[in-house]
């Protein structure tokens, strides 16, 4: 199977593959790594064949619905899809919940002929940790089995890295896509809050939630967002903001202007490789035409901060009566984190979107000296898996590593990809993020970056293994 969304239209158009080898292969790699990896919550395989066949048949007699026409297609399950049941990876949501629709985006997808082949691991209402103790697949990162995916999209980045399909639908609250496409190795785009309609997913924070694609690359990350982008009438929160991917397969960044941020992002314990590389990604978009400056990210730890109280505030509004009568159905980290909306008053609430605006507002002051600005994604790498199964290990530890939140609460549009591999050989990720409804920037430096490097191309020792075995 091509190793892009990208590459396999081509191929398509080309007569050199059909959308029924492209699913067949993609149910074949679910058969030999699913167990191990987890990323599958159900398959859709006689769907997705059946799917296939009709792109085939449509391919054929000249009806070209478009760059994601026969390309298989993950779907994070709290996406609301008619074809099979949305359980957000817990006991607690109403099995009848979206039953026989589909969610907005998923719609927009099969009416583009995309192939959607199951539904894909979370963490329970994306949010939380892996609870072995319930009856739900653990997933794992293919680059090692013993460490996290990155959460909560953990399905759609373990799977597009495996090669389970070829894109997929992620979802983004303080970090959600760009996390596991960091710590799995591939592209994750969090588009503007407003470009993308959230109907039809389980909320988790209503001012925060973005559903975005996670792909290979750059460009195979356009061509989804053209997809899902646009109003629709469910979401008064979308604006009437489509989305046209821009040509992206030539071109140097020539006049683009780059800010560079270091403050924060480079904490006690930051793996080893971080410094140099992010130093080496800097000094490619320089190559490439960029002209770089160092900048400060206005509120920074004030933002982070505002994500939390206002996820937490917001999660805890829709599950307050469950949490009151099903508090042992709830996974254990959900529980922790659930309940922290309760120490959330109704002032620090207000303070919080108090403060969003107000950087929102410092915001449009940098990014008039800058096009787009440059961080780490995390300053780690995949950690191990086992501590956070037994409870050992510390989960806001692990957050002062983690610097996607920021995005979250103001809704600026970032694109999350690959920028090498640490010592141990686990990928490390660069941030581009620009202003509000201006995606296609961001996509222009990334898909410039990705012509130049080869990072996002690299597939997991055991995914080549069971390649070259099969």
């Amino acid at each position: 199977m091509p190793s892009t969304l990208t590459d396999a239209a081509a191929a398509l158009r080309a007569g050199t593959t059909t959308s029924r080898a492209l699913t067949e292969a993609a149910i074949d790699t679910a058969d030999r790594l699913d167990e191990r990896i987890g990323t599958y919550l159900v398959r859709f395989d006689d769907l997705a064949l059946a799917a296939a066949d009709r792109a085939d048949a449509e391919l054929a007699a000249g009806h070209d619905r478009g760059p994601l026409h026969g390309i298989p297609f993950g779907v994070k399950d709290i996406l609301a899809t008619a074809d099979g049941p949305t359980t957000a990876q817990s006991l607690v949501l109403d099995r009848t919940w979206g039953e026989g629709r589909d969610a907005p985006v998923v719609a927009r997808l099969k009416a583009a002929g995309a192939v959607i082949t199951g539904k894909t691991t979370t963490m329970e209402f994306a949010c939380g940790m892996p609870d072995p103790a319930k009856p739900f697949p653990v997933p794992r990162n293919p680059w090692d089995l013993e460490t996290w995916p990155g959460g909560s999209s953990s399905g759609t980045g373990s799977g597009v890295a495996a090669g389970m399909f070829l894109a997929g639908l992620g979802t983004d609250t303080a970090g959600s896509i760009r996390i596991p496409a960091a710590m799995c190795g591939i592209t994750g785009l969090m588009p503007t809050f407003g470009r993308v309609p959230k109907s039809g997913c389980v909320p988790l924070g209503y001012s925060l939630d973005h559903i975005g694609p996670m792909a290979r690359s750059a460009v195979d990350c356009a061509s989804v967002l053209e997809v899902i982008a646009g109003p629709h009438a469910s979401d008064p929160d979308c604006v009437d903001a489509p989305f046209a991917a821009p040509p992206l397969g030539e071109g140097d960044l020539a006049g683009l202007r780059v800010g560079v941020v270091r403050e924060g992002h480079f904490p006690d314990g930051a793996d080893p490789a971080l410094p140099g590389l992010f130093d080496d990604a800097v000094a490619q978009l320089t190559a490439l035409g960029a002209t770089v400056v160092e900048v400060e990210l206005p509120y920074r730890a004030e933002m982070m901060t505002a994500d939390m109280v206002t996820m937490a505030a917001e999660a805890l509004a829709y599950h307050r009566t469950d949490m009151s009568t099903r508090w042992t159905d709830y996974f254990a980290a959900t529980r922790a984190i659930l309940a922290q909306g309760a120490m959330v008053s109704g002032a620090d609430y207000v303070q919080a979107q108090r403060m969003r605006r107000a950087a929102q507002l410092a915001l449009r002051g940098l990014f008039a000296d800058v096009d787009v600005v440059v961080c780490p994604t995390l300053s780690v790498a995949a950690p191990p898996l086992a501590g956070y199964l037994d409870g050992t290990a510390e989960i806001l530890e692990l957050f002062t590593h983690i610097h996607t939140g920021y995005w979250d609460s103001v809704g600026n549009p970032v694109l999350a990809l690959p920028m090498g591999h640490s010592a141990a050989g686990l990928p490390l990720s660069l941030q581009i993020a620009g202003r509000p409804f201006e995606e296609a920037t961001l996509l222009r430096a990334g898909a410039a970056f990705q012509r130049a490097t080869t990072h996002h191309l690299r597939v997991p020792l055991l995914v080549t293994a069971e390649t070259a075995a099969a």
